[in-house]
């Protein structure tokens, strides 16, 4: 029997075997890390042979991530397969599954789950807090009664005539400023486009197509967090501790460990965390954004999948995300979710403006700082603000005011040596 890395001695793990990744990009990457540790044999599906993970796959099928004819060779690789992000398509994957292969999560438990428009609707049936929203499309029918997002109520509706189809209008209860988003595909800033006035609204509606965009009101928050939460194939659901995210024109900048409120707020987040999966049969990694705010906490997206929030655990908790994930699936006991160290503070090294002539040394004095933990990703070309790689700072800090005063000082130091993309060097 093989000795599993993070697991409690008390426990024997189950038979350990290959499982396919369909993705080959940063999160990959980190799931083959995390699978040879646990002599895993992991292999992905990719288009690109220098793209991160095929330095560290078992092997690489070299395809597009959805070619479904590509994931069948996967398939032939392995006993499982799961995927680095949610854009794939279910439909088609579905004529794979079978009593030789699983997907996990499940296609059904993903269904919901792969556009934002079907992230309100599940949260809505489910009661959990979120932003209240509409299609885009309503915009051309005013009259309609958008979502509520779970929570909120609508005012009365008041009689008044319909404008034509070609003036939109924003429903009953409903005034901009407006954030619109893409129902599918957006990440790091992309697919959020704020919407001010009237004016924008109709800039937005000449460039995109209505069905595939959704509405949201803009919510006032006081911080960003995020809840990484697991459940394994028997049921067993685990969480790892809440944490404060912030971002830099919409993309994540830094995250910290642990977050600094209130712990009634993270047993809410747990709850929430705990009713999703098990609402889904959900098996595998989900991360969930929140808005903290006046409103209470909201939930504000979320990534089927392992997540930019929770690279910290690699070095802050005893089980890290990714080796949560390739456990799972591989069917291995969970491993525990507890920290380890006081605090964290993960920093994302995003592509600076015009290209970096002395990246390397720069790289060289993230990793001599104190405490840090570099973690580089090796991808080959991309414009500005593109994820490079993040860095890990371990906090000594055991209250919430010396956290944030430690967070400052080191988030100095980084930003020093690697500036954001539109920040003077």
């Amino acid at each position: 029997m093989q000795t599993i890395p993070d697991t409690d001695p008390q426990t024997e793990p189950a038979a350990i075997d290959a499982i396919g990744i369909v993705g080959g990009g940063q999160l990959a990457w980190m799931l083959a890390h995390a699978a040879r540790d646990l002599g895993v044999a992991l292999h992905v599906q990719t288009p690109g042979a220098d793209d991160p993970a095929t330095r560290e796959a078992a092997s690489v099928v070299l395809a597009p991530v959805d070619d479904v004819a590509a994931t069948r060779e996967l398939a032939s690789r392995c006993h499982a397969i799961s995927f680095e992000n949610e854009w794939i398509p279910l439909e088609a994957l579905r004529a794979l599954e079978g009593p030789g292969l699983q997907f996990l999560p499940g296609l059904d438990a993903l269904q919901p789950l792969v556009n934002k428009a079907g992230q309100r609707r599940l949260l809505a049936e489910l009661h959990l807090p979120s932003p209240r929203w509409f299609p885009l499309a309503d915009v051309f029918q005013p009259s309609s009664t958008p979502a509520d997002g779970g929570q909120a109520l609508m005012p009365p509706t008041l009689p008044r005539s319909l404008p034509s189809p070609a003036a939109p209008r924003l429903p009953q209860g409903f005034d901009f400023p407006m954030m619109a988003k893409a129902s599918r595909g957006g990440y790091d800033g992309r697919g959020t486009v704020p919407v001010a006035d009237l004016a924008a609204l109709e800039a937005l509606l000449a460039r995109v197509v209505p069905d595939d965009w959704i509405l949201e009101e803009l919510v006032r928050f006081e911080q960003e967090l995020a809840l990484v939460a697991c459940r394994d194939q028997h049921g067993t659901v685990a969480c790892y501790p809440l944490v404060q995210t912030h971002q830099h024109r919409r993309v994540c900048d830094w995250v910290l460990f642990p977050a600094p409120v209130d712990h009634r707020v993270e047993v809410f987040a747990r709850n929430v965390a705990a009713s999703l999966l098990t609402a889904l049969d959900y098996v595998g990694v989900l991360s969930i954004e929140f808005f903290y705010g006046p409103s209470g906490l909201q939930v504000n997206e979320l990534a089927p999948r392992t997540h930019n929030s929770g690279h910290l655990t690699i070095e802050a908790c005893r089980t890290s995300q990714f080796s949560q994930q390739v456990r799972i699936v591989a069917g291995l006991p969970m491993g525990s979710t507890d920290a380890v160290v006081p605090g964290a503070l993960m920093v994302n090294l995003l592509a600076p403006e015009g290209g970096d002539a002395d990246q390397l040394e720069r790289r060289r004095a993230l990793e001599a700082l104190p405490g840090a933990h570099l973690h580089w990703y090796g991808k080959q070309g991309g414009g500005a603000g593109r994820k490079l790689g993040h860095l890990t700072l371990l906090l000594e800090g055991r209250n919430d005011t010396e956290r944030e005063l430690e967070k400052q000082r080191r988030l100095a130091e980084v930003r020093a040596i690697w500036p954001l993309p539109d920040q003077p060097t």
